[in-house]
């Protein structure tokens, strides 16, 4: 038996496969070849995606360009694979410099609010004029009572010898003046220290203990026998003026605000020497440096006039200090800012209701002098009184204070 498989009869027919017919493509010519940027046809396409076909011809467009704009579907290429846009657009100027103005703004704020809040935790606020009793009305005005005080608080024995202030224990008053910041005009009155006046009743600020009258003293015993409440009293009393604000300086403390500011410019009408003072100056316009101001604003022996003439002299001297310290060149460059606040706050007593807009108020009054708007003068006088003292013309006093307390301008003057 043959196992073999029967063999066929002859060739078997193998079925025929059936081949997809495949489109016959069209001519070149008709097939876009060097038309369109190369784009050619193919039908398993769709008509979108056909003519975004590259067939790899170029036509010279760079990518990019304005044929390819729009995305994929304009014939363009794919966002992802698109070169870089064009450069950064132009800066904003105007919006720069709002927000830098803004910036510069808000530190200048933040710079005067610090140096605001400093300033005034360096003010020694320790005169209670609430102590005072049987106070005139208050006026029109906002009045200062302006004093220079020998103090030598807080100096060596050579600031002492440099300076010429000698070694005298306590404080005594060197220089009083009345300011009155009015609407119609400044008023710097200076008060001689040798004034003849009456020093009244008045509670002890101390010791809480009365006190009863005493006529016939002069004018700086009163600072000597109960410090600055009793003098702002004795001054009301023999004025009727109503004191609002008392500033004291001592020695050390107006020297060192003179040399903090660079020095103090001044004219000296007539050169003068005294050695008590240690005054040497020539006449003309000058610098003079913190030992020169003070001995400047203490010369009293050298003039025939004595006391007047040296009234007159600080009259002159704070005016052109006030001039120099209130300045832009000195508020807003807290390189000279902060070493003359310094210098003078630390030194200098003031009442405490006193704020550091008060104090700058003073000072503008007081350059307001020295420019013109308002007037400088001593306290009107009619002869001399016991111990070398001078005795006040008491009916002019009177007119001046109306006028002050009125906010009138001032037409009384002085005869010295």
């Amino acid at each position: 038996m043959n196992d073999w498989p029967d063999q066929p009869e002859g060739p078997r027919r193998m079925s025929h496969v059936q081949r997809p017919q495949v489109p016959q493509q069209p001519p070149r010519s008709q097939q876009g070849y060097g038309q369109g940027g190369g784009q050619g046809y193919n039908p398993n396409f769709t008509q979108a995606q056909n003519q975004g076909y590259d067939s790899g011809y170029s036509s010279g467009q760079v990518y990019g360009g304005p044929q390819n704009q729009g995305g994929n579907g304009g014939g363009g290429i794919p966002p992802q694979y698109a070169p870089p846009g064009p450069g950064r657009p132009a800066p904003d100027w105007r919006k720069r410099i709002k927000v830098g103005s803004i910036v510069l703004a808000v530190v200048v704020v933040g710079w005067g609010v610090g140096t605001y809040a400093w300033a005034s935790s360096q003010m020694r606020n320790e005169v209670d004029l609430s102590k005072v009793i049987e106070r005139p009305a208050e006026g029109d005005c906002t009045t200062y009572l302006i004093v220079g005080s020998d103090s030598r608080e807080g100096m060596t024995a050579e600031e002492k010898k440099k300076l010429h202030t000698g070694s005298a224990e306590g404080k005594r008053t060197d220089s009083m003046m009345i300011l009155a910041a009015c609407s119609s005009g400044n008023t710097m009155v200076s008060l001689p220290r040798d004034s003849w006046v009456t020093i009244p009743n008045f509670v002890g600020s101390e010791s809480g203990k009365s006190y009863p009258a005493r006529g016939g003293s002069k004018l700086n015993a009163a600072y000597a026998m109960d410090g600055p409440e009793l003098l702002v009293r004795t001054v009301e009393f023999n004025t009727g003026l109503h004191i609002d604000h008392y500033a004291e300086i001592g020695f050390a403390g107006f020297a060192n605000i003179v040399d903090a500011l660079g020095g103090v410019e001044l004219n000296i009408d007539k050169g003068f020497k005294d050695k008590k003072s240690g005054a040497d100056f020539q006449a003309g316009t000058q610098t003079l440096n913190g030992e020169q101001a003070l001995a400047f604003v203490r010369t009293r022996y050298a003039f025939a006039q004595s006391d007047l003439q040296r009234t007159k002299n600080q009259q002159k001297f704070l005016s052109a200090l006030a001039n120099q310290a209130a300045t832009p060149g000195t508020i807003l460059n807290p390189f000279a800012l902060y070493p003359t606040l310094g210098a003078g706050l630390d030194t200098l007593i003031v009442d405490k209701d006193m704020s550091l807009y008060d104090l700058g108020k003073m000072f503008f009054a007081m350059k307001g002098i020295s420019g013109g708007d308002g007037k400088s003068m001593n306290m009107p006088i009619n002869g001399t009184a016991p111990q070398n003292s001078l005795k006040w013309d008491m009916p002019k006093v009177k007119q001046l204070v109306e006028q002050i307390k009125n906010d009138e301008p001032v037409t009384v003057t002085s005869d010295r």
